[in-house]
Order: C-alpha cells, then structure tokens, then sequence
C-alpha cells in the first residue's frame, strides 16, 4: 500500500499574490491562506508540521528538525526559494527579507504601523506591488513616505516599455520615489548609488536564493544551487526525486522563477507523479506560454495589467485581479470542504 506525506512547517500556506492587496486595505490578512491540513486530510495524506533540514538522495531520507528521519521512494520537492537580502544588501536590524512570505507577514504587522519612511528595494513585479501597498497602507494624511531602489537592472526588466511607462507614471502620481542603481547597508547608512537614504523600514524584494541543502546532500543544482530538473521536473541527477517552484531550475529550456510558472507546472508534476507512481514513465512537461498575464496592483483601486506587448491600466483591471486571485483560493477551498 503506497502512503504520502506532506512534509511542511505550517498548517497553512500564505498565496503571496495577495499580500500586496492586504497590506493596502483591499482585503483582510486571511483572505489570502490555503489550509493545508484539511487539504491533507482530504486526500488522504499524513500531514507533518516540520522543515527539511537535510536530505540523502541515496539512503531516501529526509533529516527534520523535530521528527527525526522520514524514509521515501519518491519525494516532491516545493520549497521555494531563500531569503538572501542580508547577503546581497548587508546585515541591518530595519531589514525585512520579503522570503519566506509567511515570516514576511508577520514581521510587517509587526513592524509596518510605525514606520513612516519605507525603502523597498527590488525593481521587480513583487517589489512594485509592495511599493504601491505600502503607499496606501493608511488612506489619507499618515500615508508613508515610500522610496523604491529598482537596481542597476532598471524598473522591471524583461516587461515591455509601455507597462514600464504605465507604472513609472503611477510612481510619480503616488509620489514615491524611484532610484535606478544598487543599493547597499554600509556601517548602518542604506547607500542608493551615491545618494544615502533615510528609512524606518527597509524592504527587500530581491529575488528568492537557494535553500543549502540539496546541494550538500548531493543533488544536482546549478551554478546558483537550485535543483537541477529536466523536462519532467524529474531530478538530472536522481530520477526519484522531483522539484517544481523557485527552488528548482529546468536545464532543457529557461523558466523564470515567477508564480505563473510555477502554478502551471503544479498539474504537470502531479501527472508525472501518478506515473511513476504507478511503475510508468513521466511523459507530461510543462512549456510557457509564449506571454504570461501580469496583473499589478497599484495598491488604491486600481491595477496596470501586462500580457506580451499589451498593457492596459484601470480599475477594471483591479477587479479582474480580484477574481482572479479569490477563484484561486476558492478552489482549494473547495477541495479541502470534500474532507
């Protein structure tokens, strides 16, 4: 008889693609959580409340911090990717690494109500939206004093001009400032190029790293430690183990380390999954779209959308998102009601 284990330090999962909206007031803080234990229960699968802290693809084991060992045959690795902003930025106590997302809620209802100059540095999707949530944390007078750090990359690099356009436009009516150079903690000072910057908080939206231990127990990682996969996001070293997610880097074709691709690969890998399951070869790979949909909220009614050489902006767009993402919820939540 085949048994399944969820392997997980929560018993919840926060979708990151709503927390930009419940820091600005759109929806409340839950709104955006999966449960995972009825999710489990509903399938039939052990859930264990712990983190990986090593991993021996050889033996098929699996070291946690409180369980000890647990054995497998096949394993699913999703782990996403690792806070690196103390390493990239420098060690500072104002530092809030936006991975993992659940520790970066927390602190930010900690941390976010008394702070009144904000930095967030990254220039990406992530770090827009949280620039634009942040501004409208508190409507009114008291909003916050946000400036932006997009690197030497420029402001969301690998999108097109007119998106580009529509949300530098939306920085200025909002009136938060943009810097395009690198940013650095030196001796306590945040350093944007030559320019020091004033803040109570600092954001990182950097980009995810990768967790240390799949390389040190002797998976196959790339040149940055993601776990190297192929077409069936089957491990290019050990065939049993598969990974899927920010974690993992396919070495047949590039895919972004982005939630579209990572939601689209998820029924690709379950299908792989029920195959070798079942004594059979995977035979489902996942292939980007030729243009992904990009909705980014601007965090006061109203959102910029992207798709190829598209762009549109609105409060229609705003409320697509919306669906978009509470559809997505739902649907777990759906599954979890069948336990």
């Amino acid at each position: 008889m085949q048994r399944a284990a969820l392997l997980t330090p929560s018993f919840q999962l926060r979708y990151s693609g709503m927390v930009p909206g419940w820091i600005s007031g759109e929806h409340p803080q839950e709104a955006g959580l999966v449960d995972l234990a009825e999710l489990a229960k509903a399938a039939g699968v052990k859930l264990v409340l712990d983190r990986c802290v090593a991993l021996d693809p050889v033996t098929r084991t699996v070291l946690t911090r409180e369980h000890g060992i647990l054995r497998f045959d096949h394993a699913s690795i999703d782990v996403g990717g690792v806070g690196r902003a103390s390493r990239v930025l420098g060690d500072d106590p104002r530092l809030v690494d936006v991975r993992p997302i659940d520790r970066f809620a927390e602190e930010m209802v900690e941390r976010a109500s008394g702070a009144q100059k904000i930095v967030v540095v990254g220039g990406g999707a992530g770090g827009v939206e949280l620039a634009f949530g942040l501004r409208n944390r508190a409507r009114g007078e008291g909003q916050p004093d946000i400036t932006m750090i997009a690197g030497e990359g420029g402001l969301l690099s690998g999108f097109t001009a007119s998106v580009t356009r529509s949300v530098r436009a939306e920085l200025e009516r909002q009136s938060i400032r943009l810097f395009e150079v690198d940013a650095w903690i030196e001796r306590s000072v945040l350093m944007a190029g030559e320019v020091e910057i004033s803040a109570d908080l600092i954001v990182a939206a950097i980009g995810s790293g990768a967790p240390d231990w799949p390389a040190a127990g002797g998976l196959a990682v790339d040149q940055y430690g993601f776990i190297a996969v192929d077409a069936h996001q089957r491990s290019t070293s050990h065939p049993h183990i598969f990974a899927v997610g920010d974690c993992a880097r396919r070495m047949d074709t590039n895919v972004d380390h982005a939630g579209v691709h990572a939601v689209h690969a998820g029924p690709v890998l379950a299908s792989n999954l029920r195959a070798v399951l079942s004594g059979q070869e995977p035979l489902q790979s996942y292939r980007p779209r030729p243009a992904s949909l990009y909705l980014l909220s601007t965090g006061n009614g109203s959102a910029i959308a992207s798709y190829g050489p598209f762009s549109a902006r609105g409060k229609w767009v705003a409320r697509l998102k919306a669906w978009i993402d509470k559809r997505w919820i739902a649907r777990y939540a759906a599954l979890s009601n069948r336990a």
